[in-house]
């Protein structure tokens, strides 16, 4: 099996609920402080996950003409702009890091917003034969153990032997509606890939009805599911999948899905029992809405170096406003 040493993020959306500030700056590309204290855009930190899962290369799907916008950014400091960093060396430090960051990443544009699976299409090119990590260009990651998330589903692809790896959490039926929804069986055979699935169905955002029908796996809690994580490791056969849906106009909601494409993949192109799945030990956030920005800087706050000053502070704030709530 061939190791996973490139990486697909897709950054094609508009950004249309963090408006009016994704007009000015693309959505991947808003800051937010990661865990080692460093201010950083969001899909720099997305990059790293991949990194440190043991990616070489990544690419990155943009709007039409946002290649330059994002070689601007990595790259290392001008001589203009180190005079004025003398002195402050974890800053050249990580000058260095931005200028490596950006001779790994490659880009595609997708000319025009036909859907997520449409947007995936755009990199087949780049990934060729090989197997691909995807990643969602505004999800990140926290772990709840000292392997990321990216490098945990890598892990388990690899010791698998599965063709295809989607990671997946657990998700009560009332969120259904939010995501891919799969089915599965627990893989037999090896007591060391507990929470590895064989999946047997695939449907997007399904009904709480139709999951309770068609997608209970057994051995999770009652009202209890799996669904898609943000992250898929996926073989080059996918494209083949897409490129089907796209040639008959296989549409949902008038776009081209991912999902549609992976169940596809699953029943059409690969072998019986090789599309897998795995429950990952950490959490995800959604940082393309407003809430979910928020959320994902405390997350990355509580997870991070200055983890004690953001509990005294958050405990501060709430302190303060059950104050204000006990004078009203």
């Amino acid at each position: 099996m061939s190791q996973v040493k490139k990486a697909v993020i897709t950054a094609a959306g508009r950004g249309t609920r963090q408006y009016p500030a994704s007009s000015a700056v693309q959505k991947e590309m808003f800051p937010l402080v990661d865990r080692d204290g460093l201010a950083k855009p969001i899909i720099q930190i997305i990059g790293e996950e991949a990194i440190a899962g043991g990616v070489e290369e990544i690419c990155i799907v943009t709007q039409p003409g946002e290649e330059t916008l994002y070689r601007q950014y990595f790259h290392r400091m001008s001589e203009d702009t180190l005079d004025a960093f003398r002195g402050k060396d974890w800053a050249i430090l990580q000058s260095e890091r931005l200028q490596e960051f950006g001779e790994r990443l490659h880009f595609v544009a997708q000319e025009s917003p036909e859907g997520y699976g449409h947007a995936v299409l755009q990199a087949r090119d780049f990934v060729g034969d090989d197997p691909f990590l995807l990643l969602l260009g505004d999800h990140i990651y926290t772990t709840a153990t000292d392997m990321p998330c990216a490098a945990q589903l890598m892990d388990l692809y690899e010791r698998s032997g599965l063709s295809v790896m989607s990671a997946v959490q657990l998700t009560p039926s009332s969120l259904l509606h939010l995501y891919g929804t799969l089915k599965g069986r627990p893989l037999e055979g090896d007591e060391d890939l507990v929470g590895v699935y064989v999946v047997e169905s695939i449907v997007e955002k399904p009904t709480e009805e139709f999951a309770a029908g068609h997608l209970r796996t057994l051995g999770l809690p009652p009202g209890q599911f799996l669904c898609h994580f943000g992250m898929n490791i996926l073989p080059p056969l996918l494209f083949e999948a897409l490129q089907f849906h796209v040639d008959n106009n296989i549409r949902e909601r008038g776009e081209i899905q991912l999902t549609s494409a992976q169940e596809h993949l699953r029943t059409q192109l690969l072998e019986p029992g090789q599309y897998g799945a795995c429950t990952i030990e950490g959490k995800r956030y959604d940082t393309g809405i407003p809430y979910g920005l928020m959320e994902s800087q405390i997350a990355l706050a509580l997870a991070g170096k200055h983890r004690g000053e953001i509990v005294e502070s958050i405990a501060r704030l709430l302190a303060e406003q059950l104050h204000s709530l006990s004078e009203r």
